[in-house]
């Protein structure tokens, strides 16, 4: 897939796609992958990030209609779910699957009609740091096989970061990926990019590197 000066490519999700980025920047891309692809690609285009830290599917949800349907992109790139998973076990909020599911259904389903959008969904990830976190598998196991389906019900990109991430943890040590199993490192936002922007070229995997991706 090719993009044009004329394309907008919005990526939205949580703090993994966030990043630090200036809210009252519109340029702003933040330090991770967003920023990697930005630079990475082979022909200009537009990039927009709309991560906020924190954020679970409801969020984005209440605020896609000027987040991302006011902006009119070409492509929208969807990370969400790991703190739907997260806040059950540090604060006792529940996000039900079929209820994830349904959110992430509504606003792909929206991004279609109203933009005509190109889809990218990534999928969640978990490298647990902590013993405790290897339960969270429970619940975030059945919400990345969620986002599959509601992908590939919408015929989006998928992007398997999840198993992009485990694959270099087995190279490099998942502390070296994720620190705290949630946030990506520098080396962890490079897999992250190289992934997307492979599923971007439609490489089946991020070592056979296009253009951009070895840029990286």
């Amino acid at each position: 897939m090719r993009f044009t000066r004329d394309d907008r490519l919005l990526f939205i999700g949580d703090s993994v796609t966030d990043t630090g980025r200036d809210r009252q920047d519109p340029a702003s891309l933040g330090d991770g992958y967003v920023r990697m692809i930005a630079e990475a690609l082979p022909s200009p285009a537009t990039v927009v990030n709309k991560g906020v830290n924190g954020h679970r599917v409801h969020d984005l949800e209440a605020r896609w209609a000027t987040d991302v349907l006011a902006l009119t992109p070409a492509v929208v790139s969807v990370l969400i779910g790991i703190n739907d998973t997260w806040r059950r076990y540090d604060r006792g909020l529940l996000s039900p699957v079929p209820e994830f599911e349904a959110s992430l259904d509504r606003v792909l389903t929206l991004t279609e009609e109203r933009c005509g959008a190109t889809l990218f969904v990534m999928t969640p990830f978990l490298l647990p740091a902590r013993p405790e976190q290897e339960a969270w598998f429970e619940d975030l196991t059945p919400r990345i096989d969620a986002v599959l389906r509601t992908a590939t019900a919408h015929g989006a990109t998928v992007v398997r970061t999840d198993l992009a991430l485990a694959r270099a943890a087995e190279v490099h040590g998942a502390a070296a990926i994720a620190p705290d199993g949630v946030h990506p490192s520098p080396l962890g936002h490079r897999v992250l990019a190289r992934t997307w922007l492979a599923a971007a070229a439609g490489e089946r995997g991020s070592e056979r590197g296009s253009t951009s991706s070895e840029r990286l």
